[in-house]
């Protein structure tokens, strides 16, 4: 089976080829590095590392993009607020995000662009879409974007111009000729740090958002590439704009398959700091260990939504210790290479060639760990956490990583254990299966014999 991705663009699953055979170049919305990053980022990070980690197992290399916004408006009120230079904030910001980052088993992209790196470049866009006529001057001294110039505006969305109008709840700016305008270059404003200033040959300023991606992109990928992806917030307007940019500039393709991964939501409501219901990565740290947190993002697949609570990552906590009891249980004999014509890897393979069905991998994943706690196969075992270190997980000492999470003492387990015993006298035979498990789950294993059952941590 080739590899499927559902293309935003046209909106269908694909069979995926690249421009160039056997090279792959992607590009990903990266953060704004202007606070600590929270769950939303987390699943972000996790989706796009995920697609990396299956192109490079399919055989592909990689080229992957993820930049970094370290010049906003945010940026410059955050470090105005704190008294410290934006290069401080965005700094200490980066390196906090890098932290996050390794716990959650991420891998460092190819490149890591700054925006503040590539203005020259920024500006060089700007000029061009300024000889074609895209792009104009307004009266308080910004560069902007002649949306209705470029005759392919609204497909990423699927919206037209006159469709995105009927959304505009706020009057036309100062010198902008449609409400859809956006800002190529900010003029400088008075009461702004001369760290966010460059000069222009539009007077003294800095970039706009959407330039930055479209600058980066280009400079580090080429003119048109193979992968784009980032948030579903992101589509419109960032990356309709991007097109606007990118395609008005250098009048052929920009990326040829659009990605987008779906919101972390609490309370049914999408998670963001604007409305104040977000969690950062390191608090959710604190209380649940990185890769549960990462198991949690893969069991849901990376264009759905996904329910943030405590309930749902305790019970993929309890399901992660299932996957490393079987592997406690059975010494690996790991693989030296994977197999993929092997029943379990052909199935795990045909999921992630999907559309990367994380969902139906992880299930391929517990599939193998029953067999394995079945047929105690060495061999099953090794391809079971061989299998799993493809999408970034079962790779810690399975015994640290049970004991790691147990939560009974010795009373307890004993407690567990009699109102076991209690079940089977009373033939209430599916309670006591429910007390096994649940004690396995937290790496407990029970023997039974004449004389009882003892119980003793998995191995």
């Amino acid at each position: 089976m080739t590899l499927r991705i559902y293309n935003t663009l046209a909106r269908d699953l694909q069979e995926f080829v690249p421009l160039e055979p056997g090279h792959v170049r992607m590009y990903v919305c990266g953060m704004t590095v202007y606070d600590l990053c929270h769950l939303g980022h987390a699943r972000v990070m996790v989706a796009f590392d995920v697609v990396q980690r299956w192109l490079r197992a399919s055989g592909y290399r990689v080229t992957y993009v993820r930049n970094i916004t370290d010049i906003d408006d945010k940026i410059i009120r955050r470090a105005l607020e704190n008294g410290e230079t934006m290069r401080g904030l965005t700094d200490r910001m980066i390196a906090a995000m890098h932290e996050d980052a390794d716990a959650l088993g991420i891998e460092r992209p190819t490149h890591e662009p700054r925006a503040t790196d590539y203005v020259p470049q920024m500006l060089s866009i700007i000029d061009t879409l300024q000889d074609k006529g895209l792009a104009y001057q307004a009266g308080n001294g910004d560069m902007l974007y002649a949306v209705r110039k470029f005759p392919g505006y609204g497909k990423l969305s699927g919206k037209s111009p006159d469709e995105l109008r009927a959304g505009e709840r706020v009057a036309v700016q100062d010198g902008k000729q449609d409400p859809l305008d956006f800002v190529l270059w900010k003029s400088a404003k008075e009461g702004e740090p001369e760290e966010a200033k460059w000069s222009s040959p539009y007077g003294s300023g800095r970039p706009g958002w959407h330039i930055e991606c479209s600058a980066m992109s280009c400079a580090l990928l080429g003119e048109t590439f193979d992968i784009h992806g980032g948030g579903a917030d992101l589509q419109f307007p960032h990356h309709e704009n991007e097109i606007a940019q990118s395609e008005g500039a250098h009048g052929e393709g920009f990326a040829r398959l659009w990605m987008h991964n779906g919101f972390v939501r609490v309370d049914n409501e999408k998670m963001s700091k604007s409305l104040g219901n977000f969690f950062t990565i390191r608090e959710v740290l604190q209380d649940y260990d990185a890769e549960t947190v990462r198991f949690f993002i893969l069991r849901a697949h990376y264009r759905s939504p996904l329910n943030y609570s405590d309930a749902h990552l305790d019970d993929a906590r309890a399901a992660l210790k299932r996957l490393y009891t079987a592997l406690s249980l059975v010494p690996a004999e790991a693989p030296a290479s994977i197999d993929w014509s092997q029943p379990f890897a052909a199935r795990f393979k045909a999921a992630m060639d999907e559309d990367f069905g994380t969902p139906e991998a992880v299930a391929v994943l517990f599939e193998l760990a029953s067999e394995v706690n079945r047929s105690r196969s060495p061999e099953l075992a090794g391809l079971l956490q061989a299998l799993g270190g493809v999408i970034g997980l079962l790779q810690a000492d399975p015994q640290q990583f049970l004991q790691a999470g147990v939560s009974l003492d010795a009373a307890a387990i004993e407690q567990q254990i009699a109102a076991r015993a209690a079940a089977k006298a009373a033939k209430d035979w599916a309670e006591a299966d429910r007390i096994r498990n649940a004690l396995l789950e937290q790496g407990v294993v029970l023997k039974d014999s004449a004389s009882g059952t003892t119980w003793e941590m998995a191995q």
